[in-house]
């Protein structure tokens, strides 16, 4: 059998690896789409490097969008197997597959106004809200630790990844050539110790992984100060100067986090006296969605649930619906914190609230998750004194604050603690994906030293025998 890696190869996003058998056989892990790569990212998402049609069945880790966000075109272009999922990935991709259809239909009919006008052809939607209504058909639930048959030679199990909510680890069991063959595919992994979710599960030995190097050669700083330290930045910049926090946010999972922080100063009595606005109808569904699932809380948050019944809702919140509510906000003159999607600042409304607040030195911009390098986050991390939106330069005179901390990917410890229920000699080889090539470099030498040999990081559809 061979192992082909069609996203997040060398990158973090478009997660896509295929695993066929040696009777033709073909196993779709994830099927994400590519995001903040600049003027690459149309083109890569329009290819994906193989025949939708001979894949047989599909597993997916999670409902982010660089792991489902093209499981539609998948099944335009002739994929009608099924899609295997937790109960709460099935019920978020639902929600933001449809999202993302509507945002593909609207960049299309907007790209095509343009070119009409300079009489150029037209081009049709990546894909389309039937299109997504048609593969979410497809989809299939499996429990966590409950081993499913895809075909006699084929099963596989899932464990919590502790990454999102129904976020899961995949574990392939093969019968190949009289022999048995395991397979582990980490998707996303998630913290130990993580504000709202369980910790990552043991799984059994395996013999191949394809593991997420995200934050391979970063150490977070511990979770805990995460509510102090949103309770200064918002301090210093809403009760103090009078301005504006804005906080670039992914719908699912980094925004409940943010909640549930702010949630928390609340319940101390330490909570800024300023307006909250959660700018994304999506962050909304989503939020009703996690608190629809609170088997998946750890401890703490189940603690906390004995005497508020609501952990992500506080004095002062409100959820914006509509467009018009959302561009009032820019007009608003009153100090206030704006959550708003997407988390990379690549897309949504947060970009036209960056726009609207990045020169008055008097704001905050606040990233609180990874932003690939060429993204709007990405460059606003980085330093950037100038940057472009909209086509439009802006100098960045607003104060830009990063936490880390709030990552939903492991460090490199976590990983490794993920790594720890595995007998390394019996890893026979260990793939490194989902992350930058800088990083899985540094990342492989520390596996190298906890004992783990055989070490690749594949590129771009690279195909690998085992």
């Amino acid at each position: 059998m061979h192992i082909t890696f069609h996203g997040a190869a060398r990158k973090v996003t478009g997660s896509k690896h295929i695993v066929q058998l040696n009777d033709g056989t073909s196993i779709l892990l994830d099927c994400g789409m590519f995001q903040g790569l600049g003027e690459k990212t149309e083109e890569m998402n329009e290819h994906f490097g193989f025949n939708p049609k001979k894949v047989d069945a599909m597993i997916l880790s999670h409902a982010h969008i660089d792991h489902c966000g093209l499981i539609p075109k998948l099944v335009a272009e002739g994929y009608d197997g099924p899609i295997y999922c937790t109960a709460p990935t099935m019920e978020l991709a639902r929600i933001l597959l449809m999202d993302s259809a509507k945002i593909q239909e609207q960049d299309a009919d907007f790209e095509n106004r343009q070119r009409k006008k300079k009489g150029q052809e037209t081009l049709s939607a990546l894909y389309t809200e039937e299109q997504a209504m048609e593969a979410l058909r497809l989809f299939k639930v499996v429990e966590y630790q409950q081993e499913t048959d895809i075909n006699p030679n084929v099963k596989f199990m899932l464990t919590d990844a502790g990454h999102v909510i129904g976020s899961a680890a995949i574990h392939l069991t093969i019968k190949e050539d009289n022999k048995e063959t395991r397979i582990t595919f980490s998707g996303d992994v998630g913290r130990y110790g993580d504000l709202l979710l369980r910790s990552p599960q043991t799984f059994p030995q395996a013999d191949h992984i394809l593991l997420e190097s995200t934050y391979g050669d970063s150490l977070h700083k511990d979770l805990d100060p995460i509510a102090d330290a949103l309770r200064e930045i918002i301090h210093e910049t809403c009760i103090i100067k009078r301005g504006k926090v804005i906080i670039p946010a992914f719908s699912v999972g980094r925004t409940q986090e943010l909640l549930y922080a702010l949630n928390s100063l609340e319940l101390k009595n330490t909570l800024p006296d300023t307006l909250y606005f959660v700018d994304s109808p999506l962050s909304d569904k989503a939020t009703q969605v996690i608190k629809d699932h609170p088997e998946e809380y750890n401890k703490e948050v189940k603690e906390v649930m004995k005497t508020d019944h609501d952990p992500f809702g506080f004095k002062g919140l409100r959820f914006v619906q509509s467009t018009e509510e959302s561009m009032a906000l820019n007009d608003d003159p009153r100090p206030m914190v704006i959550i708003s999607s997407s988390g990379m600042a690549e897309a949504g409304r947060v970009r036209h609230h960056i726009r609207n607040n990045i020169e008055n030195e008097k704001n905050t911009i606040l990233i609180v998750g990874y932003c690939e390098p060429s993204s709007l986050g990405g460059q606003l991390m980085n330093g950037n004194k100038q940057v472009y939106i909209f086509g439009d330069q802006y100098d960045v005179k607003a104060k830009v604050c990063v936490i880390k901390s709030m990552s939903a990917h492991g460090d490199y410890e976590d990983l490794l603690h993920f790594l720890s229920c595995q007998d390394p000699a019996k890893v026979k080889n260990l793939f490194l994906i989902h992350g930058e090539y800088d990083v899985q470099q540094h990342f492989a030498q520390t596996l190298k030293d906890k004992g783990f040999d055989n070490i690749e990081i594949p590129y771009q559809h690279q195909k690998i025998e085992l």
